[in-house]
């Protein structure tokens, strides 16, 4: 049987720049940033004292019910929220009332990095002073990684696959690309994917820190902290949020009369297999290889990269060098985790997100703070969105702690 085409129908974001893709895009695109002291908990005692965190999010536009939505941790509101976006979009809010048959062959591929930490703090503290007794009986499922995936295929009624990818920052682009696999070869006609985060918390904040992965050196001047390939840059800045993306097969999509707005067209896995937190820079090569092989496209195809780059050190230096030996300054190259900081699990779906709306609107988003590039030979982009013409294809990577690499390629 012939692959299937795997096209995008419907995209959702709730993000440190706005509850939906709208906002995230002009905040993206006219040098908004995320970035802000922390509200969540008192984090004076905390070396990293800044995170992006969602603003004004409301749990009702999970789409659940109040008495629900108090069972859920926040990384599962956010998810939900996301998908109902992204199912509004792609015309599927009434998918429950479809013959079971249909929504037999409908998926859903979300993950999350962490899951419900701040769910577990909270049981923790309840234990501590009122002992095993007072926890709640929703703990369990509130913070279970794949309670977002679950949630979601109770109240769309899908029930087709339903899997939680739990791969760190590489999370739901391994989501995404999962779901394309699934379309390709016919497991699934339509597959919800992507991600969700919300480890804006205290043991979170303090455990990176201890490993140094976080930015601690600007506190007082949170909008500067994310600065990835800057020279100044000193770690990764924390956000939070959920994207989800509605695959469908082209035929499929077709046959409903949906909107089609781009295509999934290359997907690369790999592992490094080398050190726990820190990437070798080959495995992220072998992952944007297949990706592109996988498309059937050449380097010189893609017009934009949109980088895992998280600012730290280590890790945009390694990436760097990967792009340049691939791309060189041929193809213009972004993070927008400048803006947003880094969603850990969420961070592939939300930039998989922005790249598609880069092909879509012919717009390249730039690097926040990136003043003095510290990787030689890309194309950085720096100060203002780029407006290009005649854009095809685009990038997106996605590197995670024990060395997990994914890549994407998105096509009109």
């Amino acid at each position: 049987m012939a692959k299937q085409t795997v096209v995008v129908t419907g995209m959702g974001a709730v993000s440190p720049l706005g509850l939906d893709v709208a906002s995230l895009w002009q905040g993206l695109t006219t040098g908004q940033c995320g970035i802000g002291p922390i509200t969540h908990f008192d984090a004076s005692a905390y070396a990293c004292r800044v995170a992006g965190e969602v603003k004004g999010f409301d749990a009702a536009s999970s789409g659940l019910e109040l008495k629900d939505t108090k069972k859920c941790d926040r990384f599962i509101l956010l998810g939900l929220a996301a998908m109902r976006e992204a199912m509004a979009q792609a015309g599927l809010l009434g998918v429950k009332d479809l013959p079971e048959a249909q929504r037999e062959r409908m998926g859903v591929i979300l993950g999350t990095g962490i899951g419900g930490l701040a769910s577990i703090e909270d049981a923790k503290d309840v234990v501590n002073s009122r002992g095993p007794g007072r926890i709640s009986p929703f703990f369990i499922p509130a913070m279970l990684p794949n309670m977002l995936a679950g949630q979601a295929s109770i109240l769309y009624g899908l029930q087709g696959p339903n899997v939680c990818p739990v791969s760190a920052c590489a999370t739901s682009a391994h989501a995404i690309g999962w779901g394309k696999r699934l379309i390709e070869w016919g497991e699934a006609d339509l597959v919800v994917v992507g991600g969700a985060e919300a480890t804006v918390c205290p043991t979170s904040m303090g455990g990176f820190a201890a490993m140094r992965a976080l930015s601690t050196g600007f506190n007082d001047t949170p909008e500067q902290a994310s600065r990835p390939f800057d020279a100044a840059r000193d770690g990764f800045l924390m956000g939070e949020g959920a994207a989800v993306l509605v695959l469908e097969s082209e035929a499929h999509a077709k046959a409903r009369g949906a909107a089609i707005l781009g295509k999934v067209a290359g997907f690369g896995q790999t592992a490094d297999a080398g050190h726990m937190t820190l990437a070798d820079g080959r495995g992220s090569a072998r992952a944007m290889k297949l990706a592109l092989d996988d498309a059937g496209l050449q380097p010189t195809d893609i017009g934009y990269v949109n980088a895992h780059a998280t600012s730290t050190p280590a890790g945009d230096e390694l990436e760097g060098a990967s792009l340049a030996n691939m791309f060189g300054k041929h193809v213009p190259v972004s993070s927008t985790k400048g803006a947003t900081g880094h969603l850990l699990g969420a961070a592939g779906a939300l930039e998989a997100v922005i790249s598609l709306m880069a092909l879509r609107e012919q717009v390249l988003p730039a690097t926040l703070n990136l003043q003095n590039p510290a990787t030689s030979g890309l194309d950085l982009i720096a100060g203002e969105a780029r407006k290009v013409n005649g854009m095809k294809a685009v990038l997106s990577n996605s590197f995670g702690f024990g060395g997990t690499n994914a890549s994407l390629v998105l096509t009109v």
